[in-house]
This record gives structure tokens, sequence and C-alpha cells, in this order.
């Protein structure tokens, strides 16, 4: 029982530091497939980053400072991104769902530039991203006095 709990407080220890290698790899991914691969981000896509972003900057200062105060407003970020996230799966998992509110800009939101095993999008990996850290999140805030 208490290597679980040992294990339990190392976790919840590097919490703050995991969700933020979790927004370094999402923010360096995304760039990566928009600047390297040429893949135009969709109205969404850019959406997203607008929340992912600055989690990489104010998770990395957060962690390096031991700053858990930080997760009271990340959380809300991540939370709304994680809902824009949801809606583009959406719109690729579901296709007549783009008729509702169709992108303006650049590429259809609904389109889908890779598809790796038959299911894994650059939607998904943002989805996961944004869940990854929310949980890690939640699992790294102070406790309660």
């Amino acid at each position: 029982m208490m290597y679980v709990e040992a294990r339990e407080s190392r976790l919840r220890r590097n919490a703050l530091y995991l969700a933020w290698v979790v927004a370094l790899a999402a923010t360096g991914g995304s760039l990566y497939f928009s600047e390297i691969e040429g893949y135009i981000p969709c109205s969404l896509c850019w959406f997203q980053r607008i929340f992912m972003y600055p989690q990489a900057i104010m998770l990395g200062i957060a962690a390096y400072r031991g700053d858990r105060d930080i997760i009271k407003y990340s959380l809300p970020l991540v939370a709304v991104g994680g809902l824009i996230s949801l809606y583009h799966n959406l719109e690729i998992w579901f296709p007549q769902l783009a008729e509702v509110a169709p992108c303006r800009a650049g590429v259809p939101c609904n389109f889908d530039y890779l598809n790796w095993l038959g299911f894994v999008t650059i939607p998904l990996m943002a989805l996961v991203a944004f869940a990854l850290i929310a949980v890690l999140l939640l699992i790294g805030r102070p406790a309660r006095s």
C-alpha cells in the first residue's frame, strides 16, 4: 500500500511538469504540421491553438516555480480548448455537422490531412492533449486547507 501512495504522490508532485510537457508536445506538433509539413490549419485548429499555446508558457513557468496556483487559471483555458477540440472531432466523425457552421477560411474543418491507424487525426491528437493536461492539472491541484 505504501508503494501505491508513494507513486501517487510522485505523480501529483510532477503533474504540473507533465502537463507542461504535454502542452509543449502539442504546440510543437501543431507547428510541425503547419510549418514543416505545410498543412494549412482550419478555423477550429486556430481556436485550439489559441487555447493550447499559452499553456506551454504558463505551465512551464509554473512548473519551474512550483506554483500550483496556476491550475485554477489554466483549467478553464484547457476546458474551452478541449470543447472546441471535441466539436472539431465531431465534425470529422460526422461530416454533415460541418454544414451547421461551415469554416469560412482556409481548408474545411472536417478535412483530414492524416489518418494514422484509421482513426488518429490531428484533431484527435489535440483532444487527447487537452484531456491529458486537464487530468494532470486535476491530479496536481493544491491540497485544500
